[in-house]
């Protein structure tokens, strides 16, 4: 027996599986979301605990290094700050740029996360818009939009740490983008969207 559909129940059968992938879409938005929400709240948790934050870096590039006690009695220090920015500086053009600090925050947990003390090594802090401009001809890794131009991204390693650990744990705080470049010996982290690369 042949069963005769109408318009609208051809047009309705039709368009269920969109309908379909379309709540789908909406519900792991949501708990995408949901998730990011979580990881936030935690990462806001490890940082009000801290009565003072403060990182070391070691510029690879400069031989430079800093001990930064950059947030303290309830606010960022500006001397810190700047001391930061000088140290992450545009290597090649001695560029300083303020360094968003969400971003040495992020560094801070992250550093907790694993239980590694030392320094940072620092293959990339800031970058100004010439400097990108000239890895990008000679690398397609190089971002056109870098985060590295408005100061929201850094380069590192971590002595003492396994460099997918770091990874990893960058990662479970879904606190921005984190790039892994393994034969290079780094991890990129960022302030911008989750995402991974």
């Amino acid at each position: 027996m042949h069963q005769v559909l109408s318009m609208k129940q051809k047009y309705q059968t039709a368009l269920q599986p969109d309908i379909q992938l379309r709540a789908r879409r909406r519900f792991l938005q949501t708990l995408l979301g949901t998730t990011t929400v979580l990881a936030s709240a935690s990462l806001s948790a490890s940082l009000q605990r801290a009565p003072e934050r403060h990182l070391v870096f070691k510029n690879l590039h400069t031989g430079e290094s800093l001990r930064s006690t950059f947030w303290a009695e309830g606010q960022y220090l500006d001397a810190e700050l700047n001391a930061v920015n000088r140290i992450l500086r545009d290597h090649r053009s001695g560029e300083v740029y303020p360094m968003d600090p969400k971003l040495l925050d992020l560094l801070y947990v992250l550093q907790q996360s694993v239980g590694v003390s030392g320094a940072f090594h620092v293959i990339s802090g800031y970058r100004s818009p010439a400097t990108n401009r000239k890895l990008q001809t000679r690398s397609s890794g190089v971002a056109k939009r870098s985060l590295h131009m408005q100061g929201r991204a850094i380069d590192i390693r971590l002595p003492g740490c396994d460099l997918g650990q770091l990874r990893n744990a960058a990662l479970s705080l879904k606190a921005g983008g984190v790039g892994y470049y393994a034969k290079s010996d780094f991890i990129h982290v960022d302030t911008g969207r989750v995402r991974r690369w």
